[in-house]
């Protein structure tokens, strides 16, 4: 199970969630959604809550965003190169998507950073949906500091392997 928390101005497009929201079981944690608008074309800003890997995607179809949040997660993770049975474990826990509105400021505050920085980082009227994984590569390089120094585009690889090696001898997927 996932939980998809989005700020207030995604979270009224999203479909409601029953009942209350309870911590994620991927190793990638909780998915953080901002809406954002660059020259004239909606985006959506995404960041892992564990380590801060930042994914973009036009912001098309918001109704259905949890639908297609795993297929998100495993394309962004098959560009960062993360190794197959890593990436097939964490989608099978994907399965549920429970819909929340944001709760951690400092994710919240490094969603609201990038979301600010991502102007700059694509090619002024000259950039398509083409453009937008060259800017997740950009910004997962970005060094972030929670409790630690973060670097998203080596935190997420190491996750994944240290949370699906240990429950491979469990009950994991």
């Amino acid at each position: 199970m996932v939980t998809l928390r989005a700020t207030k101005k995604v979270l009224r497009y999203l479909p409601a969630s029953p009942g209350t929201s309870e911590p994620s079981t991927t190793a990638l944690g909780d998915w953080y959604v901002n809406r954002l608008v660059i020259d004239r074309q909606p985006l959506l800003l995404m960041m892992s809550s564990k380590s801060l890997l930042t994914m973009l995607t036009p912001a098309r179809d918001l109704r259905s965003l949890p639908a297609r949040l795993a297929d998100l997660v495993g394309g962004r993770l098959r560009r960062l190169g993360v190794a197959p049975t890593l990436v097939s474990a964490e989608l099978s826990a994907m399965r549920d998507v429970v819909v929340a509105p944001t709760n951690d400021r400092h994710v919240l505050g490094y969603l609201t950073e990038f979301t600010r920085e991502l102007p700059y980082h694509l090619p002024v009227g000259g950039w398509d949906v083409t453009t937008l994984p060259f800017t997740e590569m950009q910004l997962a390089r970005t060094p972030c500091h929670l409790d630690r120094d973060i670097w998203p585009d080596r935190e997420a690889p190491a996750l994944l392997a240290a949370h699906w090696a240990a429950t491979r001898g469990t009950s994991g997927p």
